[in-house]
C-alpha cells in the first residue's frame, strides 16, 4: 500500500531522506491540472541547491512533427511525447553523476520546447522529475519506471483540477467555452490513463492545493 503524505512538510522531509546516499531520482505523476509541477518547485525550494526539477514536458514532440503525425489535437497524449529520448536523459542522470547533463525545456506561452537550456550538474543529488506518464506501463518504448528510485503520484479533487486547466487556458487566449471543451475533452481523455497509473505509485501526495495553477 502507498504512504499517502498530506501536507508539504511532510512531503519535504520524506524527499530529503532520499539524499545524502548518491544521486536518486525521485518521479513525480498526476493528472493535468494535479499540481505536481508546483510540488516540484516547492520541493526544490525547501531542499536546496543539491535538489533539481527536470520535466517531462521537454520532450514533446514539436509542433510540427505533431502536426505531420496526425496528433497536434492530442498534445499530452502518451504517443506525443519523445519517450525514448527523454529515458536516456534519465540514464545518463543516473550513470553519469560526474557529467554536466542539459535537458530541454518545455515553454508553455509557446507551446514548444527550448533545447539544453536546463542543466543537471555534479552536485545534484535528488534529480525530482515530473510529468504524466512516468508509471505507464506501455509509455512508447520510454520504461521510465524502472530507472526511479521513488514515484510519488500527486492527487488532488477532479473539480479543482478541471477548473484549474480552465483557468490556464484562459490564460492563453482560449475563450470559457474552449478552454471547458480542452479540459475535458483531450486532457480528460489524458487524465483517464493517468488515472489508471496510481497503483503503481509508492506515495501519493495530496498537497495539490498549494498549486492552484501547476501542472
Amino acid at each position: 500500500m502507498a504512504i499517502v503524505l498530506d501536507s508539504l512538510d511532510a512531503a519535504v522531509e520524506h524527499a530529503r531522506s532520499l539524499m545524502g546516499r548518491g544521486r536518486r531520482i525521485l518521479g513525480l505523476v498526476g493528472r493535468p491540472g494535479s499540481g505536481k509541477s508546483t510540488v516540484a518547485k516547492l520541493l526544490t525550494a525547501r531542499l536546496g541547491e543539491k535538489a533539481r526539477v527536470v520535466p517531462m514536458d521537454g520532450y514533446h514532440f514539436s509542433n510540427l512533427v505533431l502536426r505531420g503525425l496526425g496528433r497536434a489535437m492530442r498534445k499530452g497524449a502518451v504517443d506525443t511525447f519523445d519517450a525514448l529520448g527523454y529515458t536516456m536523459l534519465l540514464k545518463r542522470i543516473r550513470t553519469e553523476t560526474h557529467s554536466v547533463i542539459y535537458y530541454p525545456v518545455f515553454h508553455r506561452e509557446i507551446e514548444e520546447s527550448i533545447a539544453a537550456e536546463g542543466v543537471v550538474s555534479p552536485d545534484v543529488e535528488l534529480v525530482i522529475t515530473e510529468g504524466n506518464y512516468l508509471l505507464h506501463p506501455r509509455d512508447h518504448g520510454g520504461g521510465v519506471r524502472e530507472l526511479l528510485d521513488e514515484s510519488w503520484y500527486v492527487d488532488v479533487d477532479d473539480a479543482v483540477r478541471i477548473e484549474r486547466l480552465i483557468q490556464r487556458r484562459l490564460g492563453y487566449g482560449n475563450t470559457r467555452q474552449e478552454a471547458v471543451a480542452w479540459a475535458t475533452g483531450s486532457d480528460g481523455v489524458n487524465a483517464e490513463v493517468i488515472g489508471k497509473t496510481r497503483p503503481f505509485a509508492d506515495v501519493v501526495v495530496t498537497v495539490g492545493e498549494l498549486a492552484p495553477e501547476s501542472r
